[in-house]
């Protein structure tokens, strides 16, 4: 077995560990209404800062996954918070949505959640959703959070994955998402 070896030079040199590179913190908010959106982005904007962007609201019937928790006719909305965070707090980041997602009743006195709160990142190159569900090309983070690569940027726009949810597929989504690398790009400079 042949390990690789970076060569400077003539000297074999070892990575070393660096500090990691702030991101741009978005989250996808869904709910029964608007009402429960907007209530959504409340929580997560008196926590992590101001959501300057916003997608477009849209109804989300991608799938019935959703429907026997949250109820029927649920609507979704992508944000972007302005303050830059670590990429490491992602998984105390998706524990916290959690519990404020788990705050919010539904709006027609049924049980269950009234919103669903899901993190992610943006940086240069890709976009990194935060789940508590392990699938084969998820990683691990710490405290029952696993990082899904969502969408990675390459040839001048974000592609989707094979394994990407449908609703960060749409034309809409990618050019959100877009949007929101180049505020980061803008901020990070």
């Amino acid at each position: 077995m042949q390990l690789h070896k970076h060569v400077t030079g003539d000297v074999f040199s070892m990575g070393r560990p660096g500090s990691s590179e702030p991101v741009k913190l978005v989250s996808a908010v869904m709910g029964q209404s608007e009402t429960m959106l907007n209530r959504g982005r409340e929580l997560m904007s008196e926590r992590y800062g101001e959501a300057e962007l916003a997608s477009p609201v849209f109804d989300f019937s991608f799938t019935a996954y959703y429907e026997p928790e949250m109820g029927a006719g649920l609507v979704k909305q992508f944000l972007g918070f302005r303050p830059l965070v670590d990429p490491a707090d992602l998984a105390d980041i998706k524990r916290t949505s959690n519990e404020l997602e788990a705050g919010v009743a539904r709006s027609d006195g049924l049980p269950g959640r009234g919103v669903n709160i899901d993190p992610g990142y943006v940086n240069g190159g890709q976009l990194v959703l935060a789940t508590t569900k392990n699938y084969s090309h998820r990683i691990y983070i710490g405290n029952g959070i696993y990082a899904d690569l969502a969408l990675l940027y390459t040839r001048g726009a974000f592609a989707p994955l094979p394994w990407t949810y449908p609703d960060y597929r749409t034309d809409e989504a990618l050019a959100f998402f877009t949007r929101v690398r180049g505020v980061f790009l803008d901020q990070r400079d």
